[in-house]
């Protein structure tokens, strides 16, 4: 099996469809209909989420949000009929890592949570073999865990791969190009408007973590941890 999704949508016909068609793309797909099903259901082990954004009672976002706020890590790929540019933002502002527009085709559905699930890594095991450090700073690929001066920092894999990308160039510039490659799938399309959100809210939490370290940015150039 690729990985066991959860899957939230509450169109009982296209999530069927959704549900037969990762079962033969090779996924585990585990159904939910609404958002507090799916925060529910979310306490158990998951690879990835596809969120609907239309639920009956609440917006996708709002409950990726509120997984985000649980410590819920794995990617979320969002669903929705809305093609603007705005909802798109508000999706990755949410903590989403991927967004795709109805209809779509099941094959791209697939590829993506793939790409998502290669790019977040194997899940967290007890190795830590192969940790980053730096100053105050731990970075565990192994066990996807990320501390800063001693306290843990709850990321979601978009924000671990940037600050990995960050992390890796010691304390060399690193342009936004490089950093859209590094945190992204190959194919998504995230604005510069995205990257930043993404980098300011791991400012956040590095300040509120206590960390002596921040993000720094050259404007129309590129960003480093120092």
């Amino acid at each position: 099996m690729d990985g066991r999704i959860l899957v939230v949508e509450d169109d009982h016909p296209l999530r069927d469809v959704l549900l037969r068609g990762l079962r033969e793309e090779g996924f585990a797909p585990v159904p939910a209909s609404d958002g507090a099903g799916a925060i529910r259901l979310a306490r158990e082990r998951f690879d990835a989420v596809v969120l609907d954004v239309g639920l009956p009672d609440a917006d996708g976002r709002d409950v990726c949000q509120a997984l985000r706020a649980s410590g819920f890590t794995a990617p979320v790929i969002f669903l929705t009929a809305h093609h603007h540019l705005t909802d798109r933002l508000s999706g990755f502002s949410a903590g989403g890592d991927d967004y795709l527009a109805k209809p779509f085709h099941l094959a791209e559905l697939a590829a993506r949570l793939r790409a998502a699930l290669k790019r977040a890594g194997p899940p967290p095991t007890t190795a830590t073999a192969g940790a980053t450090t730096a100053g105050d700073f731990v970075l565990d690929p192994a066990r996807f865990t990320c501390t800063a001066a001693g306290s843990p920092v709850d990321l979601t894999p978009t924000e671990f791969r940037l600050l990995a990308a960050l992390l890796a160039a010691a304390g060399a510039l690193v342009s936004r190009r490089a950093l859209l490659r590094a945190a992204w799938p190959e194919g998504a399309q995230v604005s510069d408007n995205t990257l930043d959100q993404y980098l300011s809210r791991l400012r956040r939490k590095l300040r509120t973590a206590g960390s002596e370290r921040t993000i720094t940015t050259t404007r129309g150039i590129g960003h480093r941890l120092t």
